[in-house]
């Protein structure tokens, strides 16, 4: 797949304000984490990744003011700031504690904090964790129509609600003393600038699938209790690889949301042993939940953000990188990214 790039990035998360401050403290691998507000089983403080913002907003004004200094950061760097469009990635539409009940009110809460005096055309994707993956394959479509537009994928979620933290302890998925199987809640916002022509980081590839025995397998409607044997995220990752004209043995890195729980790390790995025919020395995994929790529909483009500074900085090591992201229910996506354009 040719002419779709990353040009900029935006981010917000707990361990920085802007994608700069971001990325270099994935990179020394300084988390976020800290007791929250929130009150465990056994009555300790739960931890997570809070974003240290000035006021101690809630609810959708919390995260308007979080995806607005992700998409300010972008903007700036957009060459017609006012001809970009939005894709809005956020959770999922029946996921307790969600307060955007409507996306075109929350992102005139944004324009209105940003104070621009027009509106960016939008439109919505609300999947979780991979939201991002199928952001940028709506946006490649969009870039092959007209390779001269810009498109800015931002990503906004959080975790640390009362009534998500609720529904995770009440499903014994928070990490607890009682549970070290789960995971951290974060919250985050993050950007990526996209364009089919001129200077920015190459996507070579992008796989989108299911995994019929997903994590949710034998608890939802269905009732089955399928083995997990990673034939969704294999089947993404073939896909990706296709386009880009690779093989796994040729990746460098690998950036991934595995929020913590071992079913991520087994499907993950199982996907790569499907995958890989050549012998290559191990894969480096960049876990962003090690720093920033489990932050949703944000992971995506915080993962690209991170993987653009990586190629410019040459840490890299000039080798392309894997992005894998999957959900709860199944859905798992990929995108093979690396080299700059000038």
């Amino acid at each position: 797949m040719n002419g779709l790039r990353i040009s900029a990035a935006g981010m917000v998360t707990a361990v920085g304000l802007d994608a700069p401050s971001s990325c270099a403290a994935l990179r020394a691998r300084i988390d976020g984490f800290a007791e929250t507000r929130f009150a465990g089983p056994g009555g300790e403080w739960l931890r997570g990744a809070a974003v240290p913002l000035p006021r101690q907003w809630i609810g959708e004004k919390r995260w308007a003011h979080l995806a607005a200094g992700a998409l300010l950061e972008v903007l700036k760097q957009a060459n017609n700031r006012r001809s970009v469009e939005v894709i809005l990635c956020l959770p999922e539409e029946d996921r307790p504690g969600r307060p955007i009940l409507d996306a075109e009110s929350f992102l005139n809460r944004v324009h209105a904090i940003l104070g621009l005096d027009y509106s960016l055309r939008s439109r919505l994707v609300a999947h979780g964790r991979p939201s991002g993956i199928v952001a940028l394959s709506t946006a490649r479509k969009a870039l092959a129509r007209d390779p001269n537009r810009e498109i800015a994928i931002l990503g906004v979620d959080s975790y640390l609600t009362g009534r998500t933290i609720q529904h995770y302890l009440s499903q014994q998925r928070l990490l607890t003393a009682d549970n070290p199987e789960g995971f951290l809640p974060g919250e985050a916002a993050a950007a990526v600038l996209c364009r089919g022509a001129g200077p920015g980081m190459n996507v070579g590839g992008i796989g989108l699938s299911r995994e019929e025995a997903h994590f949710l397998n034998g608890q939802d409607e269905n009732g089955f209790n399928l083995p997990l044997r990673g034939e969704g995220m294999a089947a993404a990752y073939k896909a990706a690889l296709s386009e880009a004209g690779l093989g796994l043995h040729e990746i460098g890195v690998k950036i991934g949301d595995l929020i913590g729980e071992t079913f991520w790390f087994k499907q993950s790995e199982l996907a790569s042993l499907r995958t890989q025919r050549e012998r290559s020395e191990v894969h480096p995994i960049w876990p962003i939940a090690a720093a920033l929790g489990n932050i949703g529909a944000a992971v995506v483009p915080v993962m690209l953000g991170w993987a653009l500074a990586a190629v410019r900085k040459d840490y890299a090591h000039q080798k392309p990188l894997l992005i894998e992201s999957s959900a709860d229910d199944g859905a798992c996506g990929v995108a093979i990214v690396g080299g700059l354009s000038a």
